[in-house]
């Protein structure tokens, strides 16, 4: 599907926000000074993946595949992106697994 640039500016600055205060689920990590985990590197993020939220930490690059947006998208349906979880996708993490390594 498709996203108008209107659509990807919005998509842009939500996903920013979400960046910026991706939680750790209660995990016990090491934030900096601006609240970001220190075990992500820069240029990657996290995302929570599966019935137990398995915590992955994947490349920002992805976000320009169509597969991932399409992740984003039901992410967002499902919970929406404003919330204290950090970014959830709502898949298998068998699934997930499968499709990032493709996408690598």
């Amino acid at each position: 599907m498709a996203l108008t640039k209107s659509n990807k500016l919005y998509q842009t600055a939500v996903l920013k926000q979400i960046l910026k205060r991706c939680s750790s689920l209660g995990k016990k990590h090491c934030f900096d000074e601006q609240g970001l985990p220190v075990d992500v590197p820069k240029g990657h993020f996290v995302v929570y993946v599966g019935e137990k939220r398995s915590r992955f930490i994947v490349p920002i690059s992805f976000l320009t595949h169509p597969e991932f947006q399409s992740l984003l998208q039901r992410a967002e349906e499902e919970f929406g992106f404003d919330h204290d979880m950090g970014l959830t996708i709502p898949c298998e993490e068998v699934v997930f697994r499968s499709l990032t390594s493709m996408l690598r």
